[in-house]
């Protein structure tokens, strides 16, 4: 696993995305009840990013077109979205939260 650093633990609130680039990817990360995901911060349906949509439980959606996403699987659970984001295994070193691309967990 190639682990890149994303960000500082303390930069993430619940419920609240953050945009974050890790190597040469933009990436979503979210802070719920505990957990942490990381989702590829595109929309699959159109160049939105999914960082600047809502939060609701497990899901992510992109405030463009209404899609929501699931952050443990990247799977599109709403129109007009029909295909899944990427979502990557997240870490925590320290106070850093780190990222693996190179394993996304649904590609």
């Amino acid at each position: 696993m190639a682990w890149t650093r994303a960000c500082s633990l303390v930069e993430l609130e619940d419920d609240k995305p953050l945009s974050a680039e890790v190597g040469d990817e933009l990436v979503a990360l979210v802070r719920h009840e505990g957990e942490l995901y990381a989702i590829r911060d595109e929309c699959s349906h159109g160049r939105v990013m999914l960082s600047l949509g809502e939060v609701d439980d497990t899901t992510i959606e992109c405030f463009a077109h209404g899609s929501r996403f699931d952050l443990r699987t990247g799977e599109a659970l709403d129109l007009p979205a029909t295909r899944p984001v990427p979502v990557y295994p997240v870490t925590i070193e320290g106070d850093d939260v780190l990222v693996d691309l190179d394993n996304p967990v649904n590609f």
